[in-house]
């Protein structure tokens, strides 16, 4: 069972700070969600890995509000116990992983 949306939030956000210092020497970070809802529910053939696709408007300490596209895959998380969380912010998708504009984040 997967959860909702709004349940990878937290992660997204930890994750992407840790990304932003880590990797690109910034300080930027998301400081809040708006918009949370679902795009898709299994959107692929049976007998794939159930993912359940979300988007959310991410207002980030830049002052600047960015699309987040992002997936919830179950048996996807650490070692396949839990489930995990693939995503993207528009626009600060520095190494171009989800191009063109976090297109292949999406289903």
């Amino acid at each position: 069972m997967l959860p909702p949306c709004e349940a990878a939030l937290d992660k997204i956000a930890s994750r992407f700070a840790q990304k932003e210092g880590q990797y690109w020497n910034s300080d930027l970070r998301i400081l809040d969600f708006e918009q949370v809802r679902e795009t898709a529910y299994r959107p692929w053939a049976e007998g794939t890995i159930p993912r359940r696709f979300c988007t959310a408007v991410a207002l980030v300490n830049d002052g600047k509000k960015h699309a987040v596209k992002y997936w919830i895959g179950e048996d996807t998380g650490f070692i396949g116990m839990t489930w995990g969380v693939e995503w993207c912010v528009v626009g600060l998708d520095r190494n171009m992983a989800y191009n063109p504009r976090c297109k292949m984040a999406a289903p």
